[in-house]
């Protein structure tokens, strides 16, 4: 209150003036109570009950603190200390502050216009008068800054607090967690559970900037390891989605419902894992799919062609070429001779050698086999 002191010394209360003044204090309290909640609208149905009887026990604190400036008792009270938390609790209890600001300035005019008579009747000279008024409205600005100051802190709080909370929801969807346990944690967060999330793996630093592109419901993790970033989009148009991250080194993961992101981030991640080429896994199912149990892949892949371990690796290379071009142009030899660039009877040769190879090619379970154990080039 360094500025308000600095007015009140320059004032001279007699005993008399500060006497009326203390005896007016209630009512002046209730009077500035009043003005408020017919004045400023979000204090209409708030100044009853338990908060009704603690804001006005702030402004008659207020108040008083404010009689002991004038009357020259510097050191008294807290009154900054009570405004600070005032300010605080209209972040708890929902209002703006700019409802507040509106409060003070209603409660100026009316306390002044209390205050003032009772000191003009208490005969307070008009020199005096003005000074008090100073006081009144220096006093009044630096209550509402102190209010100002709780108020931006306890948004800064919440804000951190909520944003804990939207790391640990997110975090709760990347491991995977029961559908309870994710109701629960999105409740703490104040999200609304949409119908699906979208993965989006990159690197951590273009997870922000990324974001701000997005829904603002997108839930966002920049501190995973290997400098790793996620984003879960709710509810994403996908070619839109593919749109907004150009530009930046993405991998797009599924879309699943809400309580299923894992199985997207999961997909993400195997498809980083194959390709840094790699940017939306839709395009790469095949894959995908084939690598999905890289044990598995490579037991079929050695019972399926072992017949072609007999030959010359570079034999064995050039047949296994022959035999995925056949497989996937089925059997149609001039788009096989095409797509190896070599003479139809160069197809022709090489399917006889095969046949021998594989005396059941015709067999549908042979077929099924060597489509999947050539489906990928060997590395």
């Amino acid at each position: 209150m360094s500025h308000a002191i600095r007015r009140a010394s320059e004032l001279a209360f007699d005993e008399t003036t500060v006497t009326a003044l203390r005896a007016a204090l209630k009512t002046t309290a209730d009077e500035v109570v009043q003005a408020i909640i017919d004045e400023v609208p979000s204090y209409a149905n708030a100044l009853s009950g338990h908060m009704g009887v603690t804001i006005r026990r702030a402004v008659r604190t207020a108040l008083g603190h404010y009689l002991d400036l004038a009357s020259g008792n510097v050191t008294g009270g807290d009154a900054g200390d009570a405004a600070y938390e005032l300010g605080r609790g209209e972040v708890r209890d929902g209002r703006s502050m700019d409802a507040l600001l509106s409060a003070y300035r209603v409660g100026a005019r009316v306390a002044w216009r209390c205050l003032a008579a009772g000191a003009v009747s208490a005969g307070l000279p008009a020199a005096e008068v003005a000074k008090f008024a100073e006081l009144t409205f220096a006093y009044i600005d630096e209550l509402s800054a102190a209010s100002a100051a709780g108020h931006a802190d306890e948004l800064a709080a919440r804000g951190r607090a909520h944003e804990r909370h939207l790391e640990h929801l997110a975090r709760d969807l990347l491991a995977g967690a029961s559908p309870d346990v994710l109701l629960a944690s999105a409740q703490r967060a104040g999200w609304q559970p949409p119908d699906s999330l979208t993965a989006v793996l990159l690197p951590a630093a273009q997870a922000r900037p990324a974001y701000r592109a997005l829904d603002p419901s997108t839930l966002v993790l920049d501190d995973l390891p290997d400098a790793t970033g996620v984003l879960l989009v709710p509810d994403a148009d996908r070619p839109h989605l593919l749109r907004q991250l150009a530009g930046h080194t993405a991998v797009v993961g599924p879309t699943r419902s809400w309580t299923r992101a894992s199985a997207s981030y999961g997909r993400a991640v195997r498809a980083r894992s194959l390709s840094s080429d790699i940017r939306d896994t839709e395009d790469h199912l095949p894959e995908l799919v084939l690598t999905a149990d890289v044990d598995a892949f490579a037991d079929l892949r050695a019972r399926a062609l072992a017949p072609l371990r007999t030959l010359p690796v570079t034999t064995a290379r050039r047949l296994e070429e022959t035999l995925r071009a056949w497989l996937l142009h089925q059997g149609r030899r001039d788009e096989v001779a095409a797509a190896l660039f070599v003479h139809p009877q160069t197809v022709r040769y090489r399917m006889s050698q095969l046949r021998e190879l594989f005396p059941d090619l015709a067999s549908p379970q042979r077929v099924l086999e060597l489509t999947l154990a050539v489906g990928l080039r060997a590395s």
